[in-house]
């Protein structure tokens, strides 16, 4: 691993791995928990709902359709692609054609900011694998709430497999680091006033460089405040409540 890629070849992996593949020519990725065996848990709305606006925005990101059509199936998976939710998938199923990358864990904040491109690591510490396999097989069987693309996304499943924490407040984004990004670097271009503090270009530069970096850093799960820390098998409860409701919930019970 290093700051230019995470890919990973397939004979590296370990069960409890975060892994991830790029979509739509880098634009996102989709995540999932490697177990073993050629297999992956992952998490997702469903093809071609995502975004879930109703509208043909909703065609735009497909982050599982599977490599196979209905006509033909996965031999190993079968025919998943009217799944949504959490659900388990071959290898192959789940990279869709893309290649295979790892997200790192416990990475120093030199590190983490050198990675400009969002969703690849965080400063938090991974659990350990046990813990991180209970995780993944108990929402496998009992869900992981409704799929919220900036709330309770595919990137966020993963983080929560295999850190344990949800974000604790209901007003803010979720745990995924490539939204994150695209939040930091839209609120670098509507932040208009410190523009005016410079007067050349490698200055703006370097003011706008410096708001998108400590934006991305402040939203990581390593460093954020708004967490807690959930048993998996409090999330179920709960019944009738999103991920979010249910963790400011639990916030306010603590």
């Amino acid at each position: 691993m290093g700051v230019l890629s995470n890919m990973i070849d397939r004979e590296n992996l370990k069960p409890g791995d975060h892994i991830y593949s790029w979509r739509q020519a880098y634009i996102y990725a989709h995540h999932g928990i490697y177990v073993g065996d050629g297999m992956v848990i992952h998490f997702t709305r469903g093809a071609g709902q995502e975004i879930g606006t109703g509208t043909v925005l909703d065609n735009f990101l497909l982050s599982s359709s599977p490599t196979h059509s209905s006509d033909t199936p996965c031999a190993r998976c079968g025919d998943q692609t009217g799944t949504d939710g959490v659900f388990s998938s071959c290898l192959d199923c789940f990279l869709a054609g893309g290649n295979l990358y790892i997200f790192e864990y416990g990475v120093s904040p030199a590190f983490f900011l050198a990675k400009a491109r969002g969703g690849t690591c965080t400063l938090k510490q991974s659990d350990p694998t046990d813990e991180v396999l209970h995780r993944s097989s108990f929402l496998l069987e009992n869900g992981f709430g409704g799929y919220n693309i900036f709330k309770n996304n595919c990137e966020d499943f993963a983080i929560y497999c295999k850190t344990g924490l949800l974000v604790s407040t209901s007003i803010s984004v979720g745990r995924s680091g490539q939204l994150a990004s695209y939040i930091s670097a839209a609120s670098t271009v509507v932040s208009t006033p410190l523009r005016f503090l410079t007067t050349s270009f490698s200055g703006l530069a370097l003011v706008s460089f410096g708001m998108y970096c400590v934006g991305r850093l402040m939203s990581d799960i390593g460093v954020r405040r708004d967490v807690l820390k959930v048993p998996v098998e409090r999330l179920i409860a709960t019944p009738g409540l999103d991920i979010s409701e249910r963790t400011t919930q639990m916030a306010k019970e603590d």
